[in-house]
This record gives structure tokens, sequence and C-alpha cells, in this order.
């Protein structure tokens, strides 16, 4: 058989076959995207300030696709003012954008963000049903599907105590922050800038109402923007209880043998949080790079290290996240129906806009700084 007639009879069992076809469509694309990016060397990732993610993020992407990581960490309020900054100024240097709660939500309708799905080249990252809940788009509004939320944990994780100065014991209810006692111990992430204060104070809103936060303001609270700063002076006594440290500014601490520990669960109950989401910039310098490393970063490799660094719960079902327990972190999908998850969840743009802006609006009104 000549090898005109093989590639005839391949190519005529490819047609009358979609699937095969599609199968050597995106596994074409693929390998067509991964060596241009390696000729651009570089993508660009910011998100969160964690150590630990850095250090197994930067290795295995240059292992595996000889490419290089520009890890740029920081606060995702201050990450999205440069972004729109910078895309006023006509410049570019972000590639990629993850962010969690409700962080990246105001470059929703900005024009400096790509369409999500084209870029999603790897059958297991656009598969729904390899994802808890299906495809769960941050944008779920305007549903244009540019940033794609991959993590869900049951529980915020970011209110913890001193247990030098505090007993845990007897922490039952929210109510319970308003004791005498704790004037001028409680700690508070400023809820006026997107984070886990913002969220914790958003909750506190919607569960407690406004009297509560507006009696908790009077217990002389101890009011930051910097999220080290907070997570230090918990650690080292200046304040009994932080509502608004995240994890991985309090595991540093943790990690040294200070008396740092989570709150226990409230009567009242807690709310569905991580949701970190992650979304591309339009017309961002390393476009294949960018490419490569969304879809790694959503494959179930990439959501293992993801999980282990940031100790987070993947929403992805393939990927074990039950060990995250001894952590005092438990994943959505090993705790919660999705119906459940998105009643009691503090993020996406509905929340983030029907929610958290008028919480944050009540903030600006009656924090002193």
């Amino acid at each position: 058989m000549t090898m005109g007639k093989l590639f005839a009879m391949t190519l005529a069992l490819l047609l009358s076959h979609p699937i095969g076809l599609r199968a050597a469509e995106w596994q074409t694309e693929w390998e067509r995207t991964v060596a241009a990016a390696k000729k651009e060397e570089t993508v660009v990732f910011a998100t969160a300030a964690n150590a630990e993610l850095r250090k197994q993020l930067e290795p295995a992407l240059r292992k595996k696709f000889g490419i290089t990581l520009e890890y740029v960490p920081g606060r995702a309020a201050e990450q999205t003012a440069k972004i729109l900054q910078e895309y006023k100024a006509g410049v570019r240097s972000y590639d990629v954008f993850a962010y969690g709660g409700c962080g990246g939500v105001g470059l929703i309708g900005q024009d400096v963000i790509e369409p999500l799905e084209p870029i999603m080249i790897l059958p297991e990252v656009k598969e729904p049903k390899n994802w808890w809940g299906g495809l769960i788009w941050a944008d779920n509004i305007s549903t244009h599907k540019y940033f794609f939320s991959f993590t869900a944990n049951s529980g915020s994780a970011n209110r913890w105590y001193n247990s030098d100065l505090y007993n845990g014991d007897e922490f039952r209810s929210y109510d319970d922050l308003l004791n005498p006692k704790l004037k001028g111990k409680v700690g508070l992430l400023d809820p006026q800038y997107p984070g886990a204060g913002q969220g914790s104070w958003t909750f506190l809103w919607a569960t407690k109402g406004e009297d509560f936060l507006k009696q908790l303001v009077k217990q002389d609270l101890f009011v930051t923007a910097n999220a080290r700063q907070m997570a230090e002076a918990l650690a080292k006594g200046k304040i009994a209880i932080c509502i608004g440290c995240s994890r991985h500014n309090v595991a540093p601490f943790i990690k040294a043998g200070l008396p740092v520990k989570i709150l226990p669960i409230a009567k009242e109950g807690d709310e569905a949080t991580g949701g970190y989401a992650v979304g591309v910039l339009k017309n961002p310098p390393h476009p294949n790079a960018a490419k490569v490393f969304v879809n790694w970063l959503l494959s179930k490799e990439g959501q293992e290290f993801w999980g282990q660094a940031m100790v987070d719960a993947t929403r992805r079902l393939d990927v074990d996240t039950k060990w995250l327990a001894k952590h005092d972190v438990v994943a959505a999908k090993d705790d919660m129906t999705v119906a459940e998850y998105h009643k009691f969840r503090n993020h996406l743009e509905d929340y983030c806009v029907k929610v958290r802006g008028p919480a944050t609006e009540l903030a600006k009104k009656i924090l002193i700084r």
C-alpha cells in the first residue's frame, strides 16, 4: 500500500469518527501552543502572596514546559487597581490573574480580560463532569465567562484567635465578640477593601445585621488593611481575635509555634468560601504561555499543586481533598451539596454586587481608621 493510499484511508477513518478528529484537533492545538509558549519563555502570574505556592509552581512549570514563572504576589484590590491603571496607559505587564472572593470583580466589564472558554484547550479542563458543581464562572451576572472559579471551601478559615489570650471553647456565637472583656482585643482586616476582611464583614452584615456591626465597631477594633500586620498582631498578642486573617497570612506564625488557632464555627453558621478564580488579561505579553499555564493550573496535576501549596480545596472531583481536614480546612465538595454551596457562598459576581456592595458601604460609613 502506498503512503498516499494509507493517508487517504486514515483521513477517511477520522472523518467518519468525529470524536477522533476532535481529539486530533485539540492535541495539535495544544502542541502548537506549548511550542510557541517555550519561545515566549515567561508567564507573568499575579495572585495572593504565598511563599509555598511560588516555591512549588516555579520549578514545576519550568520542568514541564520550559517556561519561567514570574510570580507577582499582592492583594487582589491592589493588583486590580494596577491592571486598570496600566491598561489606561497602554501598558501590558500581567498575563494571568487569580484572586479569591470578590478581589477581581472590579475588572469585569472593563474590557481588560479575555474570554476564558476559547483558552481552555485541554478536554479534562473544560469537561463539566470533572468539576464539582460543573463549570462555575465568577462573572455569573454578565456571563461573559472571563473568570473561572476553581476552589471552594466549607467554612471561611478567616477567623483566628490567640490561645494565650482567649479560650476558644468560650466562643459559641458571634454575639460573644461583643463581650466587654474583648474590648480593644478584636482585630478586623479593613472591610472597605476586597479581601478576607470584607468577606467576613459581609457575612456578619447578612447574618447578624447592621445593628450588630455598629455594636462591634464600638469594641474599639484594631483595623488595618495590612494583612501581614494583622496576622502579626494576633500572633504576638496585640489582639486576641482576628476577623479576616487568611490562612496563608497566619500560616508562618503557626509554623513558628506561636499560639494561633482557628476560631470555632459559631451557632449562626459560616460561609462557603475559598472561591479562587482565574482569568487571562487582554492582549497579554505572553499569550501562548498564558494559555499553557491556565490549562495546566486547571488540570488535575495543577490543582494538586495549588491545593498542597495554598492548603486550599479544589472543585475538581478527581483530586483528593480529604487530607485538608488536618489543617482545619474542609472542601465544599466533601461537606455539602451544590445547592448548599450556592446558598452559603460568599463570592461570585452576584454576591459581590448585591451583598458585598451594601455591606462595604456600611463599613465606609461607620469605620474610623
